[in-house]
């Protein structure tokens, strides 16, 4: 079960920004809960911030005021508005339900902050 795709990562300066997006088909989409999680080698994934179906938004708080969450409804997409990258936000990131249900994950997006 593949749920969504991750799209925009790359390599990034310190302080640049970046934009990611996932997409998915599912018609649920505007009644789930979005979240973006990321995960480094040998750790587990945690939640970087998620969108509630009502917009409400919480974040973790090592990106608490760097990151923005938002979602398009009509398309079907979340994203991840990121700022002031830092070197530890390096990870690949990944999106899911906010509950992360779905037990397939997707390829993620791979992010990596250096000079």
């Amino acid at each position: 079960q593949v749920a969504f795709v991750e799209s925009g990562g790359g390599l990034v300066q310190p302080g640049g920004s970046l934009r990611l997006s996932c997409t998915t088909s599912m018609n649920s989409f505007t009644i789930l809960s979005l979240g973006w999680f990321r995960q480094t080698p040998g750790n587990q994934r945690e939640m970087v911030a998620i969108i509630s179906v009502g917009g409400t938004t919480t974040y973790a708080d090592s990106v608490k005021g760097r990151f923005t969450i938002a979602r398009d409804n009509a398309k079907r997409t979340g994203y991840l508005e990121m700022n002031n990258l830092q070197v530890d936000d390096t990870a690949v990131y990944y999106c899911n339900s906010g509950d992360r249900r779905f037990a397939n994950w997707g390829q993620g997006t791979q992010v990596t902050v250096s000079s």
